[in-house]
């Protein structure tokens, strides 16, 4: 079907790309299957023919095409017959280089990107690990400064291309007791020593190679960072939507190519003395499957468009990503029951589409957690950062602006100045020359009021400058239940109760937060599990990066 976001030369791509997949991949299908392995030189034909660097400009080699331009791509990719070509393909393009792309350098992207594009280098990005799936902020694997390097030490697994790639992408800690906040993002070349990869065998995706990457004392150049050293969460969280929009996509590709060749499989096979196509049961199951298919390719092209705007996808991208790869699954099975026995045997398509449409509920996050963050924001109320542009992110990209706009002078008249605090007044301004003297450190708190009198002590000034914001806090399980903080610029002033009209609002228990302070408590599970609710995400995570740690 025809849709309000697509164009004759959307079509026209789509063709093209169907046309190079029918006559160079599927054909060879069985083959690459059997031998688990993706033939490099298919790479180099895809960047040969411009199918590698969709999204990404002339100047580096890409078509500077848009984003429906790659669904067009990401919907053809099933018509491979391999559901691990799919998966290889899409890391490469879209998720491997995305980093590169928004917080590369010029050097990093002349060295790792330009050949990609080019089909001449596969890359993949390193994040889950044994102990560490859609928990990111819990990784092990740490790389330790020394000198102009890195030292990498830790395990990655479930890793798409990690046998193949030239580089990884690796996200590992580089402040162990920061939580999210100290992890950094690390390009590691593959033949780098220290560094041993395992193929995995899997029930499907068969020519896809998944891999177990173990570092051992990896020295990684610290020119090979990504962004700014403990970043990488935040690099991170800004791909997820594409990396889901670009999951729902294939997942749409998948069913309509699996209804294709069961409705070619239907009216070819005969029962009764009829097509099995005419039989109204079997019909009307159909007509539903393509009913929902239309539903949530519309879904996942406004996600893609509110992507490409610049505006916030957060919830869009999760809901298309359940529904597309859930539909898949379902129809996969579906359609292998209208194939009867044919269905299970390898000489036909299903028991692969079947086996290959299992992967879609997990990767690029599983189902469970669509459906959390969907029920954030659409229970909870929570807000997501706006995914700022790349020439904003690569200005400043220590800290991501809040989604809201900043509150007025009045709000911040009405809050109390930093010296009011009783509990807590700011140091006066310290004079130039012992400026660069350390901090004070502060000890941990262990009531709300004493953490909240400890606020403007640790305020990080060099991250605050410009930046106005109110904050509520409600605690639960105290009688000093609330509290406002405001910060305005290099000041930062706390009070009791709720003053001014908030930016962000924060509801949890003294405990929960104290122990986040404290860190024995994950916020970012804290987050997952409802134990602290959040109603800007982009504000509040400004202001856990606005102040040092406690004890520190």
């Amino acid at each position: 079907m025809r849709s309000i976001y697509t164009s004759d030369d959307h079509e026209a791509f789509r063709k093209s790309v169907r046309q190079f997949l029918l006559t160079e991949v599927a054909p060879h299908a069985e083959e690459w299957e059997e031998a688990r392995r993706i033939p490099r030189e298919v790479y180099r034909k895809m960047g040969e023919a411009g199918f590698l660097g969709i999204l990404f400009p002339e100047s580096l080699g890409g078509a500077g095409a848009s984003i429906f331009h790659a669904l067009a791509f990401l919907e053809e990719l099933p018509r491979s017959r391999m559901g691990g070509f799919v998966g290889a393909v899409s890391v490469q393009e879209f998720i491997a280089t995305g980093a590169l792309w928004n917080h590369g350098t010029e050097e990093q992207q002349r060295r790792w990107l330009v050949p990609s594009i080019e089909g001449r280098m596969v890359g993949a990005i390193a994040i889950s690990e044994p102990d560490a799936g859609s928990d990111v902020a819990a990784i092990r694997t740490t790389a330790r400064r020394d000198g102009d390097s890195f030292v990498l030490d830790g395990a990655k697994t479930w890793i798409t291309n990690g046998v193949e790639a030239d580089f990884i992408v690796v996200a590992a800690k580089t402040d162990k007791d920061a939580g999210a906040g100290g992890i950094s993002l690390l390009v590691v070349d593959g033949d780098a020593p220290g560094l041993t990869r395992t193929k995995l065998r899997k029930m499907g995706w068969h020519c896809s190679d998944t891999a177990e990457l173990v570092f051992e004392g990896v020295r990684v150049p610290a020119s090979n960072l990504l962004g700014e050293e403990n970043e990488g969460f935040l690099l991170i969280m800004d791909t997820f939507a594409l990396e889901r929009i670009v999951a729902a996509a294939t997942s749409i590709g998948s069913v309509q190519f699996c209804l294709e060749e069961t409705l070619g499989y239907m009216a070819s096979r005969q029962a009764f003395g009829r097509p099995l196509s005419k039989f109204q049961a079997l019909r009307h199951r159909l007509a539903d499957l393509f009913a929902e298919l239309e539903a949530v390719r519309q879904l996942t092209y406004h996600a893609a468009w509110l992507w490409q705007e610049g505006e916030e996808a957060t919830p869009e991208a999760a809901m298309a990503k359940l529904l597309a790869s859930e539909l898949s699954k379902r129809a996969a099975d579906e359609c292998l029951q209208f194939y009867g026995g044919f269905g299970t045997v390898e000489e036909y398509p299903m028991a692969r589409l079947y086996r290959d449409a299992r992967f879609g509920t997990i990767v690029a996050g599983t189902s469970e957690i669509m459906r959390e963050i969907v029920a954030k924001t659409a229970i909870d109320g929570v807000r997501f950062a706006r995914r700022p542009s790349r020439e904003k992110a690569s200005a400043a990209p220590q800290a991501p602006a809040p989604e809201e706009p900043a509150p007025s002078s009045a709000a911040v008249e009405a809050a109390p100045a930093a010296a009011e605090t009783p509990q807590a007044p700011p140091p006066p301004a310290a004079p130039e020359a012992p400026a660069a003297a350390p901090p004070v450190p502060v000890a941990v708190p262990t009531s709300a009021r004493e953490l909240f009198a400890s606020l403007p002590l640790r305020l990080r000034t060099d991250r605050t400058a410009g930046w106005r914001a109110t904050f509520h806090f409600t605690f639960k399980d105290v009688d000093e239940s609330d509290w406002t903080v405001v910060i305005d610029g290099e000041r930062c002033a706390t009070r009791a109760g709720h003053v001014g009209t908030p930016d962000c609002v924060v509801t949890t228990t003294e405990k929960t937060y104290l122990a986040i302070e404290a860190g024995t408590q994950s916020p970012e599970t804290a987050f997952l599990l409802g134990k602290v609710k959040v109603s800007n995400i982009a504000a509040m995570t400004r202001f856990v990066k606005a102040f040092r740690k406690a004890g520190r």
